[in-house]
């Protein structure tokens, strides 16, 4: 285990409320070795720091478990990019079935190495914009899972296409973000005292979304 993943062993981290298992560590070392391997061709975050990766990457990705239901099964994360917050969910909670969608194929092609690389065999890649899936993915998710840069309404009709009836679309944004209408807010604070701010919708009628 390398110095990046050791202070995470500790916890309680969120969404699970435990540290990482020596196992769980191992797999985000490996995940930020790929990164790192990555990001000198390819641009994938803001930066390979270990302590930025951590605070950005890992507890970023496991502050949404606080947002899901948990009851969730099907999770599909939305323009994942470098797997955030889809990878960290997925070695933390084996059982989860993910599906990582991401529009940009070197992106996709990297998400695909961590896949393979890690053995997340729960996990999916689709490499199409989200807008151009076909109908086998409408409803097949219990869950949605983004990170919003946008406007909230602009995406949340496409992310709401997912999710099956009364399922969940969770966003995280800025605290100045204005959520659609019939959002719910809520705030997590990680382990390092930052604050994240998710709106979390539920499938229903009364949403202000363009669809």
């Amino acid at each position: 285990m390398t110095g990046f993943a050791r202070p995470l062993v500790r916890g309680p981290l969120p969404g699970i409320g435990r540290g990482l298992t020596a196992s769980e560590a191992g797999q985000f070392d490996n995940y930020l070795e790929l990164l790192t391997k990555w990001q000198n061709v390819h641009r994938l975050v803001g930066s390979v720091e270990p302590a930025w990766v951590a605070e950005n990457v890992v507890l970023d990705s496991l502050a949404f478990l606080e947002a899901l239901p948990a009851d969730v099964a099907r999770v599909a994360d939305l323009g994942s990019g470098a797997g955030i917050p889809g990878i960290p969910i997925a070695i933390v909670r084996p059982a989860l079935q993910l599906c990582l969608i991401e529009a940009r194929q070197r992106r996709a092609s990297f998400l695909s190495t961590v896949v393979r690389e890690l053995g997340l065999d729960h996990v999916e890649v689709v490499a199409t914009r989200a807008e151009s899936l076909g109908t086998e993915y409408h409803g097949r998710f219990d869950a949605v899972v983004m990170r919003c840069a946008g406007r909230a309404t602009s995406i949340l009709g496409v992310a709401m296409r997912f999710v099956r009836p009364r399922g969940t679309v969770v966003m995280s944004a800025g605290p100045s973000a204005e959520p659609a209408s019939g959002a719910e807010s809520l705030t997590v604070r990680t382990p390092t005292g930052t604050l994240r701010t998710f709106h979390r919708y539920r499938m229903g009628p009364n949403l202000d979304i363009d669809r």
